[in-house]
């Protein structure tokens, strides 16, 4: 590989955070077609015009097929899914795409894949929910996505399970706390379910909370690892506490305290029940939250635009707790729909909406875009091997069902471990080794060179270098090559001594290379 074509592969995709006015319509990224604001872009909207903030211009179609398959489904399009998408002039394409994909099973595999890192699935230590039991958990959380059981009834079924780690999926939500006191369940519930550190609540508040999970036990059986989660039989009395938002909570001695701070927490007048997944949601694809962190809820931490969340929080209750609602709204809109390239220098412009936030891909996500390009996948070992932590070929990597089954792949790209159920666990900051691997990886190059599919696309082509060219930025960028790009390949290709063959991989390795493929733009 040469100089030359490294700065070309870093040059892909211009920076989101430069500064001053952007050109009038930058391709192939963004368009100067606009649309009529939804509800939800009237109050981002209002928000930037009280601050003088110029919003972006809406992204490309091609920008926008890459970045909603990616959001909903972990997945990259195929090129002739892009050339259709393309074609296609029709008004509502985007909203017809969104509602494909959210239909879509791979939708419920790259969403458990979310909810598995929040609910700490993972079978080995420090959680040892233990493998069966993460299977199950995995199998229990992906079947809600997939029926889109509202969410008040998954959060609840967790919160007031009894039974089999192995044979009542959802007891494993407490099963994967560190620590079995009935604080260590507080906080827990606390963080899942309501965005709030409860460990930095006073500690009369923090106490108050854990009494509503003070008869939990764990109950071993004669099966291996199997373990039953119920309350306590022993004869107890009333019960008095206080929720967390300071009203008076009387349990009777026959009631389950788990129920009836269920019941508190579900109700549409809660303050955090809904609050919290709207700005999870919301954070989870624009990359940030109305509130941020979005597992950080408190009244001295005030959401940037107290309208917008408001607005989230209502629809959710209006459509009886269904999330893919809330995906869709938001997916739809012209906020997510807007291009990465910032039209104002103002310090307030990401915190506010005004673009949308380039960042690197998930590990995951990153993984599997690389076996869907090169046809070879990851290996992935257990530091504990279990019989069935067997993975097999061709697994995708946003299916993986347990934490503690990974690979040096997804380690180097910061996948989180699961032990605490914080979203500041994933880390998608890039590093100078995640750079090498890409450029520098033998085993990588090697996948490169002996792709099936690959090798199909320069054989559909029949000689024609123009396609060939096209097919590999469908293939791996989702779009067409600019005429700029491809008098540039043009110049490279015509090197002395450089092969069809050759220049092709070179081409491969660039655009793998390039910031375009790495992020999320």
């Amino acid at each position: 590989m040469t100089k030359a074509l490294l700065c070309f592969a870093l040059a892909l995709l211009p920076v989101a955070a430069r500064a001053g006015e952007p050109p009038a319509v930058v391709h192939p990224y963004e368009t100067d077609v606009t649309t009529a604001p939804s509800p939800l872009d009237g109050l981002v909207l209002t928000a930037l015009k009280k601050q003088g903030i110029e919003p972006a211009r809406l992204c490309s179609d091609a920008v926008f097929i890459r970045r909603v398959y990616l959001d909903v489904t972990g997945e990259l399009p195929g090129p002739e899914d892009v050339r259709a998408f393309l074609k296609d002039r029709g008004p509502g394409k985007r909203a017809a795409l969104i509602d494909e994909l959210l239909a879509r099973d791979v939708f419920a595999d790259m969403w458990a894949m979310k909810w598995c890192d929040l609910l700490r699935v993972k079978a080995e230590y420090p959680v040892n929910v233990w493998p069966n039991a993460a299977q199950a958990f995995h199998r229990w959380i992906r079947d809600q996505l997939r029926a889109n059981r509202p969410y008040d009834q998954f959060a609840r079924e967790m919160l007031t399970a009894s039974g089999s780690n192995f044979r009542v999926a959802a007891v494993n939500f407490y099963r994967a706390i560190q620590g079995r006191t009935p604080a260590a369940m507080a906080d827990a519930a606390a963080l899942t379910f309501m965005g709030a550190r409860a460990g930095a609540w006073p500690e009369a508040r923090r106490a108050a909370m854990a009494v509503f999970f003070s008869r939990v036990m764990f109950k071993p059986t004669a099966e291996w690892k199997e373990e039953i989660v119920c309350l306590d039989p022993a004869p107890a009395g009333p019960l008095v506490t206080t929720f967390p938002d300071g009203q008076t909570a009387r349990i009777a001695a026959d009631e389950d305290p788990r129920r009836v701070f269920a019941d508190w927490l579900i109700s549409p007048s809660n303050p955090w029940f809904g609050r919290n997944i709207v700005n999870r949601v919301w954070a989870w694809l624009l990359g940030r939250g109305i509130i941020h962190e979005p597992d950080d809820i408190r009244p001295d931490n005030p959401p940037s635009n107290p309208e917008l969340l408001a607005y989230l929080e209502s629809e959710l209750a209006a459509g009886k707790y269904d999330l893919r609602r809330i995906y869709r709204l938001i997916l739809n809109s012209r906020t997510y729909q807007q291009s990465p390239i910032p039209r104002s220098s103002h310090p307030d412009a990401e915190r506010l909406f005004a673009f949308y936030k380039v960042r690197r891909l998930d590990a995951e996500a990153l993984s599997d875009m690389l076996r869907q390009i090169t046809g070879g996948g990851e290996t992935y070992s257990s530091p504990i091997p279990e019989p069935f932590t067997f993975i097999p070929g061709g697994q995708r990597a946003v299916e993986l069902a347990d934490g503690s089954i990974t690979s040096p792949f997804l380690e180097l790209f910061g996948r989180p471990a699961r032990d605490t159920g914080l979203e500041s666990e994933r880390d998608n900051n890039p590093s100078p080794g995640q750079r090498l691997f890409l450029i520098n990886s033998a085993a990588f190059q090697r996948r490169i060179e002996r792709s099936g599919r690959l090798r199909a696309v320069i054989d559909r082509a029949k000689g024609d270098r123009l396609k060939v060219v096209d097919d590999l930025y469908l293939t791996i960028l989702s779009r067409l090559a600019t005429p700029a790009e491809i008098a540039a390949l043009r110049q490279y290709a015509a090197k002395p001594g450089l092969g069809p063959g050759q220049a092709v991989q070179d081409l491969v390795w660039a655009l793998i290379n390039s910031r375009e493929f790495l992020y999320r733009h």
